[in-house]
């Protein structure tokens, strides 16, 4: 077994030299006259401190660059980003326009502003799987297409791609852009609620002319379902029906109501008015001589109801649709052209099927 070594008090006087050995020992820096910690401990604390410090700038740094990156992220999901999209990409047919004319003018001006400042209000358009569909801003990308044609600066248009489809929200985009940037006219929005309705985007006309324009007056969505009959029962016949003032297609209106829906489409038929003006003249003697008419009493003086048939789609092109009204049956063949031998046949089923 291994012997224990005492241990002995060191003597006064030798802890003494030990304290002036350390005491007249030189510093590390000549110009330190104060006594420090060992060298190797001061270097040891201050990288420490500075480790410290560059982890707390690096956290903030980190937590600063992780928020923005989740802001951009909630703002590119919201549509707020604006992106840079080839024109030939955009699918201006998106949704179906509610202007029908533009002011030439207009659009010379347009194009020169783009010219010289660029796009200041980015269009609206929603992501499809061919590549974007267009919900609003139909005017610029006209412009840019048309100034794309001399120069490549504008063959990609700036733009807010929107998470929609071409449903509702699509459809009161379209609206609001253009009821604040140019006002639509009469017959234009009543046109817009009678083809959203008819797309099955809406359930009715009404409920499309509630949605549209909700923030207009009850006043104003009255006169708006107004031209939306108009567009139903004559629209497919008027030459200028932009050209329409409030009063007439109110009158209009309500002649429809009361049952001259024939006078007035024959004479839009047999007639072919040059302008706006001698439009409303035979729309005028049309409803004049319909009101002397005599009135089928037991019909009780009700309206005459125009039931639209949806469109539908044929294998190899083009579309049919039809109207069905008290006094008749229009059915209308688009997007196709066929001989007169296949019309009579056609002619001939239909009157085998009814008998």
């Amino acid at each position: 077994m291994a012997k224990r070594r005492r241990l002995i008090a060191p003597d006064a006087s030798e802890l003494q030299e030990l304290e002036e050995g350390f005491a007249t020992k030189p510093s590390a820096n000549p110009f330190e006259t104060k006594s420090t910690v060992p060298p190797i401990a001061q270097v040891a604390a201050e990288a420490a401190s500075l480790n410290s410090m560059a982890g707390v700038t690096d956290r903030v740094a980190l937590a600063r660059d992780q928020g923005d990156a989740a802001r951009w992220r909630e703002a590119e999901q919201e549509g707020l980003v604006v992106q840079m999209l080839a024109l030939a990409d955009i699918d201006q047919d998106f949704i179906r326009r509610d202007r029908l004319i533009e002011d030439a003018e207009a659009m010379a001006e347009l194009q020169a502003s783009i010219k010289e400042n660029g796009l200041r209000a980015p269009i609206e358009v929603a992501k499809t799987e061919a590549g974007y569909g267009l919900i609003s801003g139909f005017r610029r990308l006209q412009a840019y297409r048309a100034l794309a044609a001399d120069s490549e600066r504008f063959v990609q248009i700036p733009a807010f791609v929107r998470d929609a489809d071409a449903g509702q929200a699509a459809y009161v985009s379209m609206v609001e852009e253009n009821e604040v940037r140019a006002n639509l006219s009469h017959y234009e929005r009543g046109r817009i609620a009678v083809l959203a309705a008819d797309q099955s985007v809406f359930s009715s006309v009404e409920a499309a002319v509630d949605a549209l324009f909700g923030t207009a007056s009850k006043a104003k969505r009255s006169k708006v379902r107004s031209f939306a009959k108009v567009h139903e029962a004559l629209g497919d016949l008027l030459q200028f029906p932009t050209g329409l003032t409030e009063k007439a297609g109110l009158a209009l209106a309500t002649a429809l109501r009361e049952g001259s829906q024939g006078q007035l489409r024959a004479a839009l038929a047999e007639a072919r008015a040059q302008d706006a003006k001698s439009e409303w003249v035979l729309l005028q003697k049309a409803m004049k001589s319909a009101s002397v008419a005599p009135r089928d009493k037991s019909r009780g003086g009700r309206p005459q109801e125009i039931t639209q048939i949806p469109s539908r789609d044929l294998p190899k092109g083009g579309a049919l649709s039809a109207e069905v009204s008290v006094d008749g049956l229009r059915i209308e063949l688009k997007g196709r052209v066929i001989n007169a031998d296949t019309a009579e046949q056609i002619l001939n089923m239909i009157a085998h099927r009814i008998g």
